[in-house]
């Protein structure tokens, strides 16, 4: 069998984390979420894998290479073009994208799975593939049912009582939507799917080629499966699949390195005072990472590798990226350290940059300069005079 994972989508709703990864790269707990994709697919005897790329293609395809380290062969089709500032992505839409892989090669010569490159999933794609061939259709939508709150992130299906999909909307809103059960980015197709998917032109699966099958009545199925489905479609998805992992709320996902305590795992080469460090689990942290001694940790929370958290520092539920240094005088709750952004739960972004506290979040590799001493003294200094007004106030 073979299979094409969507990768060319510039990830808008995970902003700022896809201006440096696309959202395929993006890792639960060290691991990119592409990677379980590929995992799951030879486990099932899919061995010859399409990705389309283009946001960022690089990225993916200096990691995966030719899939030979991970048991399968992967090809990439790019999508976009060179000019003198660099590559240009201009990705030609889920359905687009497969017909372009078509054209070049007839690669899709027998039933084929698609899915988006942006989801954990655990599902069982080889009973999958047995329904689909009983029920002879030319395409099957895997489905699951979410809050009615949560189906305008969705494209949203209605279903016959011989399972056929007879309306099938596109993000709708909560009260438009014809019911909750949703479509989760897994297709299977036969080849015939072609004639549906014009060439040349950008062309979406779920807002264009789904209403164009039911329009034609073609035999076209939805199966709800019982599968864990973690999606990671924005930032907030990004740091629940996170906590989930950390967690164990993600059945068959392994932590990586090692558990040195109950519900506490590191890489290798860590520096911790363990008798000075408190730690409330659960917690990861990564490899080369130093978490020096009167430092707080409170999980669920994930330090990446090569971080460094000086005395004092008090972290939270917080996800920190590699590289990282947290100045003994921070205070995180709820935060998500990517670069050079501290990123809320809802998304809210503050560029540490371009503000004045950049030496209390900042890159470990970088040396702090004269503006950044002036600024922690003065910033120390606010706290001495705040402190000292407390306790005259409460002294009077």
């Amino acid at each position: 069998m073979k299979a094409m994972i969507l990768a060319a989508g510039k990830g808008t709703r995970v902003r700022p984390i896809t201006n440096e990864m696309p959202k395929p790269m993006i890792p639960i707990l060290r691991k990119p979420v592409m990677e379980s994709i590929v995992e799951l697919l030879r486990a099932h005897s899919v061995r010859e894998i399409v990705v389309n790329t283009s946001h960022l293609a690089p990225v993916i395809e200096n990691y995966f290479r030719d899939g030979n380290q991970l048991g399968v062969h992967i090809a990439y089709s790019y999508e976009g073009y060179m000019t003198e500032d660099g590559l240009e992505g201009k990705a030609l839409g889920s359905a687009g994208g497969m017909k372009r892989i078509q054209e070049f090669s007839g690669f899709f010569d027998e039933t084929f799975i698609v899915l988006c490159g942006d989801a954990w999933i655990d599902l069982d794609i080889s009973a999958a593939l047995r329904w689909h061939k009983e029920k002879g259709g030319i395409a099957t939508i895997i489905l699951q049912e979410v809050p009615h709150e949560e189906v305008h992130k969705y494209g949203v299906v209605k279903l016959d009582e011989h399972q056929r999909i007879v309306q099938f909307q596109e993000k709708p809103k909560s009260e438009e939507a014809v019911s909750n059960t949703i479509n989760t980015g897994i297709y299977i197709f036969e080849p015939d799917i072609f004639q549906y998917i014009p060439a040349g032109i950008e062309y979406d699966i779920g807002g264009q080629l789904f209403p164009a099958l039911v329009a034609a009545g073609e035999e076209f199925y939805g199966l709800p499966m019982d599968f864990q489905w973690v999606d990671i479609g924005s930032v907030p998805d990004v740091w629940a699949a996170t906590r989930m992992a950390l967690q164990g709320k993600i059945k068959g996902f392994r932590m990586p390195g090692k558990q040195v305590k109950p519900g506490v795992w590191t890489g290798i080469n860590v520096s911790i005072n363990w008798d000075r460090v408190k730690i409330k689990p659960p917690v990861y942290i990564g490899s080369s990472s130093k978490i020096e001694a009167g430092a707080e940790i409170t999980g669920p929370c994930m330090i990446g590798a090569n971080c460094v958290i000086e005395s004092g520092a008090e972290i939270s539920e917080c996800l920190i990226s590699d590289y990282t240094r947290i100045g003994g005088m921070a205070s995180l709750d709820n935060k998500l350290v990517f670069g050079g952004d501290c990123i809320s739960p809802d998304g809210n972004v503050l560029n540490l940059g371009e503000t004045q506290i950049r030496w209390l979040v900042d890159d470990m590799r970088r040396a702090l300069n004269p503006s950044d001493i002036h600024d922690m003294l003065l910033f120390s200094n606010m706290l001495i005079f705040h402190e000292v007004q407390a306790w005259e106030k409460e002294a009077a």
